[in-house]
């Protein structure tokens, strides 16, 4: 090849235009697969949801292919599983060293059932009114969600931004008043620098967010975040009441900030889908399912679209 044909091949590889990037996952999928991407429901599941949650009557029912599995495995009374760990509650513990090793074996135990996610600790103040589901101390809640981690399972710490100043708990009654309390945000920021990769949102009313919901309130998440929160944002059950109160609380704690939106009622999760389709076209919920394929990623399980 002579000297002209030389220049102009490596002309060529210059001046060449680079191929095009590979789309984003969350890019390949439509506007139905992104609002329910963003659900997670109980069984029997809708079509294509992110994740689901398994609870204690229905644990051997079949649950959708390559759907996050969430179970509340808190210790005590509080067990999807009961055969399994932990078998006493979180009030029990008295080192750190003790629930590290508990949140370990419930880890590896919850992971040899299939799940990838265990909605705990409870890393309220032990002031709050969970009873034997508050641990004695915020380094013990810590300590468990790193066991659950080295135990193979993703710890969500719950309820941000805290229960310790409520005077009754939030599966009792909808409209609960709490205060944000600075060892409480101390708590959660500790979960999330010990590598939380979810938090659980709270349904108490918030003074400090002037006695709006915090799960669908834009100033929770902002604060999450300002804690140094990269990953998931789960909110509690929004099907603790019935009729359109579920969905309406799906759209706004979407907009404020809500990564996944849990539900305890399929039809509530169906519901949710079809009001989340015109958010998920307007590209309002694309921030939330890079986020939720990230977990997924990190979990072991393929992004995938019409699953």
């Amino acid at each position: 090849m002579g000297l002209a044909a030389l220049f102009q091949a490596a002309l060529a590889l210059v001046t060449a235009p680079a191929p095009a990037p590979a789309p984003e996952p969350s890019e390949l999928l439509t506007p139905r697969e992104k609002a329910a991407l963003v659900v997670v429901s109980g069984l029997p599941a809708p079509r294509g949801v992110g994740g689901v949650i398994v609870r204690r009557w229905d644990r051997e029912a079949q649950r959708p292919r390559d759907a996050l599995v969430f179970v509340d495995q808190e210790g005590g009374d509080v067990r999807a599983f009961p055969q399994l760990p932990p078998i006493t509650p979180a009030s029990a513990f008295t080192s750190r060293r003790e629930a590290l090793e508990a949140g370990r074996a419930t880890g590896q135990a919850l992971r040899r059932a299939g799940v990838h996610v265990d909605l705990a600790p409870v890393v309220d103040l032990a002031t709050g009114p969970l009873g034997s589901r508050h641990f004695r101390g915020l380094g013990l809640a810590v300590a468990f969600a790193r066991g659950l981690a080295r135990g193979g399972v993703a710890a969500c710490p719950k309820h941000f931004p805290g229960l310790g100043s409520a005077p009754i708990s939030t599966d009792m009654r909808p409209r609960v008043r709490a205060r944000v309390l600075r060892r409480e945000l101390d708590g959660f920021r500790a979960a999330v620098a010990a590598g939380a990769e979810c938090v659980m949102t709270s349904h108490a009313l918030y003074d400090r967010f002037d006695g709006r919901r915090g799960l669908t309130t834009p100033g929770v998440y902002r604060l999450l975040r300002r804690l140094g929160f990269e990953g998931v944002a789960i909110t509690d059950s929004l099907s603790v009441v019935r009729g359109r109160w579920p969905v309406r609380w799906a759209r706004r704690a979407a907009l404020a900030g809500a990564d996944l939106l849990l539900f305890t009622s399929p039809e509530d999760a169906r519901r949710a889908i079809r009001a989340l389709v015109p958010l998920a076209r307007e590209g309002l919920l694309d921030r939330h399912v890079q986020r939720v394929q990230s977990l997924r990623r990190s979990l072991g399980l393929a992004d995938e679209s019409g699953w």
